[in-house]
């Protein structure tokens, strides 16, 4: 299937790792025009550099969307390179802080500018252009955690909860542009820093060396998980990438979970 991502350029956010790093392969693979985006100076290079490498277009920029400097750096960067983005991955996000009963309390407050405020602010510098282009698409990247949060990290988690109700407000806010805004929400990924702490799991409980006993032990025993595996970041990749393409124009609003049936609710 053509997704129509030829000639669309895509900024996908803390995509210099991880998950990130596999939407902004995927998208390129599909034909996007795709900006690397890293934090720090120099952090997004090596993965523009291996998708250029595979035959994809992309280019990398820098900046921390936790501030409105650091937002209007990111901006100025596209600007200055002559990128009008099509498509905005919020991919960016990470998860810390203390307990409810422990840590500071603006443990919560960083969470909500990492999670939230960072899509927030880029939302605000780049979904104008798009409508007024009469085309555009916004992803945010949350979690299975806002419907079925632990009790570690509990900012981290009521960070993420906002981002239902913001996709389906903006999605209103944007409603009849041609602009569509849609939530991705996955589960545990099987990423090389989740491989990594699987593996010391097994190592401690002696669940052997081999990656599919891991993952058999890790979906029935630690995280039950009714497809029986972990998803991988290039099946999350592709999520995005259908509902970054031309095919999606009739979903809105929408939260999808890739969970693997984890999140056990409707």
């Amino acid at each position: 299937m053509d997704l129509g991502l030829t000639g669309r350029t895509a900024l996908v956010t803390g995509s210099h790792r991880g998950t990130g790093a596999a939407i902004a392969r995927t998208l390129a693979s599909e034909g996007a025009s795709v900006v690397v985006h890293g934090l720090e100076p120099e952090q997004a290079d090596p993965i523009a550099a291996a998708i250029r490498r595979d035959g994809g277009a992309a280019t990398a920029i820098f900046g921390d969307p936790r501030t409105e400097s650091g937002a209007d750096e990111i901006a100025t960067q596209l600007e200055s390179s002559g990128h009008g983005i099509d498509v905005l991955v919020n991919n960016y996000g990470a998860a810390a802080g203390g307990g409810w009963l422990d840590g500071p309390i603006e443990d919560w407050t960083e969470m909500y500018e990492t999670n939230v405020l960072s899509g927030v602010r880029l939302v605000r510098r780049l979904a104008g252009p798009m409508r007024d282009r009469g085309w555009g698409r916004v992803i945010f990247l949350g979690t299975v955690g806002s419907a079925r949060p632990r009790k570690q990290t509990p900012g981290y988690y009521a960070a993420k909860a906002s981002l239902p109700a913001m996709t389906v407000s903006l999605s209103k806010e944007l409603a009849g542009t041609g602009v569509t805004v849609n939530l991705v929400s996955p589960g545990l990924i099987a990423t090389d820093e989740v491989r990594t702490m699987l593996e010391r799991r097994a190592e401690k409980k002696g669940w052997g060396s081999s990656w599919s006993e891991i993952e058999r032990r890790a979906t029935g025993d630690f995280m039950p998980t009714p497809s029986g595996r972990i998803a991988r970041p290039e099946e999350v990749g592709a999520l995005v990438a259908f509902l970054a393409g031309s095919w999606s124009g009739s979903i809105n609003g929408a939260d999808f979970r890739i969970d693997g049936g984890a999140a056990d609710c409707v």
